[in-house]
């Protein structure tokens, strides 16, 4: 399916969501919906009170019975997900993906037992089971859910922990979500989305960038005080979670979800802000000189620059691009990636109500992934795309291979195959490129991108420990909370770019604050990881593409340290995050030669 749009991108396909179901009404829905409470309902009948006493093979059972279910309940949720990001702004899509949530989360609380019962066998009890070899399978995933073993708390309480989510976290993340897609940003006597007004930011005459980034400011700060209140309230939300599961700091049970030790979070993040002066204060003063200024407005950061060609890109230059440099790699990847040009996995186009930025959704293994971006034709957009096709291949692989339990993976390998893919694409523009300004450009584009996943990111997620930390001891008032963006926006992009009043207010439209507190180092982490990956892969290591594809196929069934031994690579070495900025550096180091 597509949808038209201007001349120069051509016609723009949108997802079809009919592989999950056919509608939110028809039969199929409440089919499953009936399936999952039988099911659930004799689960809990079967199971209660018992797993401790079950056989090793009898727990396997058990554990297929649950993922079975657990598959239905994720199928839903999804379809409902999806949907209600095509339009955001449609009543009908929000009532149906509330409703979904709520019934989903009654049954869910019949199976919660199940986790619980794990969590409390004895190291000695589980080891035993653990020797049956159909078990083994299930392993890793027995001992993620261990992982939070001293942090749950009795079956009543995370019942109602769980019921009471609907109305808090949950509540205020589609509140936020529908507040930011109801803006709307006056330019030139039209009123323009965010994901619109925020593509004027790169756009060529400074006048126009100026312009977008005076009226993006002027809005978020007439809804600042709604931004601050939801802010204020999903915080303080984690912060009574955190403090009745006993979590010591807020960023624990974000490490825990992604299977990453604190310590290797805290070498990544003490890494990049050390390098600030090396990485994006250098960077940003060459970018000045090539615009003959001492300084940068923040609207020109990421400014195309002076030697820089205007290329548009249609779709089809975009799939064209995006096919080839991932056949190039492996036929397996680029027939994926095929696959979803082909079968209309992809929802690209701008349009009113819709979500902006890009995802990748797994959905479930008896499906597949679908994949949302906001394409305009930009070099900015066609690696957005390959990204977002490096999660979509990613899952893909993971499902097909490991099942639904198996198959999700924590955030310290999520974002190493979208990134992998960006790289890809990238050194394949460049090689084919012979223009040496255009190369140029390309070079600092790259670094632009680089600078905005890993120093940006980490700039993000120090705010956002700020933020949560001030939280557990009282409310912040909007100016506390600006004042604390602005400080670490300049320590991170320094004093070659100049803050106009406005910029204070910029924290409000980014998603990942309030969907996933702390999801944003991921990117960080997995680019430093690209790095080290690919000059593996540029220094020809054995059979690196099939090793590679071993990777991506484990999901995660494996820890990250053991997937990376064939790579030799290993991030629990604080040496490791900087040979990965290094990278970057030498980038800076050639675009200061030319």
């Amino acid at each position: 399916m597509t949808t038209k749009s201007s001349k120069y991108l051509g016609k723009l396909p949108v997802w079809n969501l009919k592989d999950l179901y056919n509608s939110a009404n028809g039969k199929e829905i409440l089919n499953d919906l009936k399936y999952i409470e039988k099911s659930a309902i004799n689960f809990e009948k079967k199971y209660e009170g018992k797993v401790e006493n079950l056989e090793a093979g009898k727990l396997y059972e058990a554990i297929i019975n649950l993922e079975k279910i657990d598959e239905k309940m994720s199928k839903i949720i999804c379809y409902a997900s999806l949907l209600h990001s095509e339009n955001i702004e449609n009543e009908k899509n929000r009532i149906f993906f509330q409703q979904m949530q709520e019934k989903i989360t009654k049954y869910y609380n019949l199976l919660l037992f199940f986790n619980l019962e794990i969590n409390n066998l004895s190291k000695n009890q589980l080891n035993q089971k653990l020797k049956n070899k159909k078990l083994k399978k299930f392993e890793t995933w027995i001992n993620n859910l261990r992982n939070f073993k001293s942090h749950q708390l009795e079956k009543k309480l995370e019942k109602l922990m769980q019921d009471k989510s609907i109305t808090a976290a949950s509540s205020w993340i589609r509140f936020f979500d529908e507040t930011i897609a109801s803006l709307r940003f006056p330019f030139n006597n039209k009123n323009l989305s965010s994901a619109e007004i925020l593509n004027l930011l790169s756009h060529r005459d400074s006048k126009i960038r100026k312009q977008a980034a005076k009226s993006l400011g002027k809005v978020l700060e007439k809804n600042v005080k709604i931004f601050a209140t939801i802010t204020n309230t999903l915080a303080k939300d984690k912060s009574i979670n955190d403090d009745w599961r006993k979590y010591p700091n807020p960023v624990r049970s974000r490490n825990l979800s992604n299977v990453v030790e604190d310590e290797v979070v805290d070498a990544l993040s003490e890494a990049v802000t050390s390098s600030y002066s090396n990485l994006s204060h250098r960077y940003y003063k060459i970018k000045a000189k090539w615009f003959r200024k001492k300084s940068l407005n923040y609207w020109d950061r990421n400014a195309p620059l002076p030697f820089q060609h205007d290329k548009k890109y249609s779709w089809e230059n975009a799939k064209e691009i995006v096919c080839e440099a991932y056949t190039n790699f492996h036929p397996t990847m680029g027939d994926i990636v095929q696959k979803f040009f082909d079968k209309s996995w992809i929802h690209s186009p701008v349009t009113n109500g819709k979500s902006p930025g890009a995802f990748s959704a797994s959905t479930v293994p008896s499906v597949h992934p679908y994949i949302l971006v906001n394409f305009q034709g930009k070099i900015r957009d066609v690696a957005t795309l390959a990204h977002e096709l490096g999660h979509g291949v990613h899952q893909y692989l993971a499902a097909k291979k490991q099942g639904h339990f198996n198959s999700d993976t924590p955030l310290t390998l999520a974002e190493t195959a979208s990134v992998f893919g960006e790289m890809l694409t990238f050194k394949l523009i460049l090689n084919k490129e012979k223009n040496p300004k255009i190369k140029k450009a390309l070079l600092a584009n790259k670094v632009e991108d680089m600078l905005n996943t890993v120093v940006r990111q980490i700039a993000f997620f120090e705010f956002e420990k700020k933020v949560h930390n001030k939280r557990k001891v009282s409310e912040l008032s909007v100016n506390e909370i600006c004042q604390l963006w602005i400080d670490t926006q300049k320590a991170s992009l320094g004093p070659a770019i100049k803050f106009e009043d406005e910029y204070k207010y910029y924290w409000t439209y980014i998603p990942h604050f309030i969907h996933s507190p702390f999801y944003v180092y991921a990117y960080a982490f997995g680019d430093c990881l690209v790095n080290s990956l690919y000059a593996s892969y540029e220094e020809d290591l054995d059979n690196f593409e099939e090793k590679y594809i071993k990777l991506l196929e484990a999901g995660g069934s494996i820890r990250y340290k053991k997937l990376l031994k064939p790579f030799n690579i290993n991030p629990a070495n604080s040496n490791f995050w900087h040979k990965g900025l290094s990278v970057i550096s030498s980038f800076i180091d050639e675009l200061s030669e030319i």
